[in-house]
């Protein structure tokens, strides 16, 4: 087993560090909402506004990382695809490659997170639909997951995950159910894809949201959904952070402003656990101000 070495003082994280690779632009299918522009509008912004910040490269996950979560079979099928998984979710030349760097981003993050940075997985494709054995919803390996397993087996004892993707993380439920020494929270729209998430069970706290509704109440779910994430007393908080709940999202009709992911930033500032950002959904041209909004209200 590998250990992380936690920081000395865990709780007073001051570098964020972004983990990145352009090469995750090199995919894309015409049309599809999950499009390089998403990322590729994002890093300058951030390296712009915020050059102290720290970017690193990700690594690729290995088979037996990704074997926490998934099954040799649903490797196999990434691994040698030659057509689309769903209407979704594309095959692309190199998919593999692309979703075990953003895995890999993941457990960076996580691991950086425990030796007291602020850190963030700024990498395509998302996770959070990806189940055991299934790409799906954009997503063909459950980074989340994959990162949280990673924690679990290199010194966290226990981690909370706090999924505010307008989509409920139906993969990263599957992976993480029953399992005691992880707690997973998801506010999300319903009904919506993927159709999951009405239902709390065991470690699993589902917060629905009817379409249109109002912010504010939006913000009063979120809030209780991450203090009972921090009453679990984990050792690492990772967030899946999509911004899909924003009004001006193409996919969804939920109303959030840019202020609202402030707040949500803002609450995980002040939270004495370690946290670990990575990407999910988002699909509005404001993205990149969403984004920055969210970590400069984090890592003040």
């Amino acid at each position: 087993m590998v250990v992380v070495e936690y920081a000395t003082d865990r709780y007073l994280a001051t570098l964020m560090t972004i983990f990145y690779d352009p090469t995750c632009l090199e995919y894309s299918k015409p049309g599809h909402p999950e499009r390089p522009e998403r990322i590729a509008r994002i890093a300058p912004v951030l390296k712009d506004r915020h050059p102290g910040w720290e970017w690193r490269s990700p690594r690729t996950a290995t088979d037996d990382e990704l074997l926490r979560a998934h099954s040799h079979q649903h490797i196999e099928r990434i691994t040698n695809a030659r057509g689309d998984f769903d209407l979704d979710t594309p095959f692309y030349p190199n998919i593999e490659m692309y979703a075990r760097q953003s895995a890999g981003g993941a457990i960076e993050a996580a691991r950086a997170a425990l030796r007291g940075e602020s850190a963030l997985n700024l990498m395509r494709p998302p996770g959070h639909h990806a189940t055991r054995d299934r790409a799906m919803g954009f997503c063909y390996f459950s980074n989340v997951a994959i990162a949280a397993l990673d924690a679990l087996e290199t010194g966290a004892e226990r981690v909370a995950i706090w999924d505010f993707d307008g989509h409920h993380g139906n993969g990263t439920e599957a992976i993480v159910m029953h399992n005691p020494r992880i707690r997973f929270a998801s506010i999300h729209q319903f009904p919506a894809y993927p159709g999951t998430g009405a239902k709390s069970f065991a470690n699993i706290d589902n917060y629905p949201v009817a379409p249109f509704t109002p912010r504010k109440q939006h913000v009063e779910v979120a809030k209780p959904a991450l203090e009972k994430l921090i009453a679990f007393k984990p050792d690492l908080l990772l967030v899946s952070a999509g911004f899909d709940a924003y009004v001006g999202d193409p996919l969804l009709q939920l109303t959030l402003e840019r202020e609202d992911f402030a707040k949500f930033g803002g609450w995980l500032r002040e939270t004495d656990i370690v946290v670990a950002v990575v990407l999910e959904g988002g699909y509005s041209d404001d993205l990149p101000e969403l984004i920055d909004a969210f970590l400069t209200a984090w890592n003040r």
